[in-house]
């Protein structure tokens, strides 16, 4: 059930209560807000008392600028993380059940596109660095028709291999599905 009876009002989820808000509250300043729980819905107190009115203490903001650690949000399947400037998407934010907050609990909201393929970037460089002459890393990265090139030039003579060490090193060289390293 999405809101359970006879445990802590204070630790209802908010779609059970119905609580009086103070839009003009100062933010990031602690607030408290008179509740009242919904019909269907019975909670106790600390010294277990049943009660339909109580009172919620918390921080004064809005839902879109909790932290992180109090929402969750969809992932982009379609994103390259490898691009310039840095991709982002549009989610849409749930805020969790037991957090309290002004406004709407679902919200978009733009992120950075943030996930790996299983590349790791110390396996990258390695190859770079022993067996890049023959394409090795750009194999491994899944850029098959570049490793095909240092393969036949061997490495464009070392020239493309120091290149290509340098550039895996600072990270601008990635994998060619356009995800992170792990």
């Amino acid at each position: 059930m999405k809101c359970p009876s006879n445990g802590l009002c204070s630790r209802l989820p908010a779609d059970c209560v119905e609580c009086k808000t103070n839009f003009s509250c100062v933010y990031g300043k602690p607030v408290t807000f008179d509740c009242t729980v919904k019909p269907s819905v019975t909670c106790v107190d600390q010294d277990f008392k049943s009660q339909k009115n109580f009172v919620i203490n918390m921080t004064c903001r809005f839902c879109w600028q909790l932290p992180e650690t109090d929402y969750e949000c969809s992932n982009s399947t379609s994103c390259m993380t490898v691009s310039c400037p840095r991709q982002r998407y549009t989610a849409n934010c749930t805020v969790r059940d037991h957090i309290h907050c002004l406004g709407n609990r679902t919200f978009p909201k733009m992120l950075y596109c943030n996930w790996t393929g299983g590349y790791k970037w110390s396996t990258a460089l390695a190859l770079s660095i022993t067996l890049g002459g023959f394409g090795a890393d750009r194999f491994y990265l899944g850029q098959w028709r570049e490793g095909l090139g240092k393969l036949f030039s061997f490495g464009g003579l070392g020239i493309w291999t120091l290149i290509d060490v340098l550039l895996i090193g600072v990270g601008y060289v990635g994998p060619a599905d356009g995800s992170l390293y792990i």
